[in-house]
């Protein structure tokens, strides 16, 4: 076992129906904030598709990640465009709930 290197991060998206999820596992932290802002950035932008991050297999996340998560989110929002956060963990959940950014991640039910 492997105790002084971080899980490594990984995205992967898959696009079905005008849906797009983006998978992240591993840690999403400083270190690896700039290869998620580079999968994510061409995503963001595209309003003819609902953004969904699905973070079933992400282990950790620290400031930076959520700052890009809430960045997303403002970017999406300002468009009038879908973003949710779906399946997280329950330590991540605990994360979200403690600063209160839990409420704006939920799918949007009454968009569109």
């Amino acid at each position: 076992m492997n105790t002084n290197k971080s899980e490594k991060f990984h995205a992967k998206t898959q696009t079905e129906d005008n849906v797009c999820t983006v998978f992240l596992s591993g840690e999403l932290d400083l270190s690896v904030a700039p290869d998620f802002r580079l999968v994510m950035e061409p995503l963001v932008g595209d309003t003819g598709l609902d953004l969904v991050i699905n973070l079933k297999e992400l282990k950790y996340i620290d400031s930076t990640g959520i700052g890009i998560l809430l960045s997303i989110l403002k970017a999406r929002h300002g468009m009038d465009v879908k973003f949710s956060v779906e399946e997280v963990p329950p330590q991540i959940q605990k994360l979200f709930d403690m600063t209160g950014i839990a409420k704006f991640f939920a799918p949007q039910e009454n968009s569109h």
